[in-house]
C-alpha cells in the first residue's frame, strides 16, 4: 500500500487508520444484532453503541477535514451522546455500510490535508484549545480502543477471537 500523504505527521495515523478499517469488520464478523445488544449484567457500553460510537466518530473526523456526511444513525451520537438504556440500537449491518462509505472518504482527506489544517485550533471545551492534528490522533487512539473492546466483548459472549488477517 502506497501511502504519499501531504503532510508527513500524517503517515503513521494514516497506517492505523487502513488497520482500523479492516479491524472493524473482524471484531463485528458473526456477531448478531441481539448478542450486540448484550450488557452481561454490566453497565458496559454494549457492541451496538461502540459500533455505533466508532462510526460517528470517523464521520466527525471527515466532517471536520470538509466531508460533508453523516452516519445513518447521527441522533444517536451526536455530541458524543453516552448510551441509552432500554434503546435498540440500529444493526451492525447499517454501521458497517456507513463505515465502508466514509472510510475511503477519509482516507483520501488524510492523505491530502495540510500542515496549515492540522496546526488550527478550536475550543474544545472551556479553557481548552486544541490542534486538529491533536484531535485527530486522539481519535485513532480512541479507533483502536474500541476495537479492543469489540474483540474482548466477541470472548465474553462465546464468539471466537478476532482476527487480524
Amino acid at each position: 500500500m502506497e501511502i504519499n500523504p501531504a503532510s508527513s505527521r500524517m503517515f503513521s495515523l494514516i497506517l492505523l487508520q487502513e488497520m482500523h478499517t479492516k479491524f472493524f469488520h473482524n471484531a463485528l464478523d458473526g456477531i448478531t444484532d441481539e448478542d450486540a445488544h448484550k450488557r452481561l449484567d454490566t453497565k458496559a457500553n454494549h457492541i451496538a453503541w461502540l459500533a455505533g460510537s466508532i462510526v460517528h466518530q470517523r464521520f466527525e473526523i471527515a466532517n471536520l477535514l470538509g466531508i460533508d456526511k453523516k452516519q445513518e444513525a447521527d441522533e444517536l451520537f451526536k455530541n458524543n451522546k453516552g448510551i441509552q438504556d432500554g434503546l435498540t440500537y440500529p444493526s451492525l449491518a447499517s454501521y458497517k455500510k456507513d463505515w465502508d462509505l466514509i472510510s475511503p472518504l477519509l482516507k483520501e482527506v488524510l492523505l491530502k490535508v495540510t500542515d496549515e489544517k492540522l496546526n488550527e485550533k478550536f475550543d474544545m471545551m472551556p479553557n481548552m484549545q486544541i490542534s486538529n492534528y491533536d484531535l485527530i490522533t486522539f481519535m485513532t487512539y480512541r479507533e483502536a480502543s474500541i476495537i479492543g473492546q469489540l474483540a474482548l466483548w466477541r470472548r465474553l459472549l462465546g464468539y471466537g477471537a478476532m482476527k487480524y488477517m
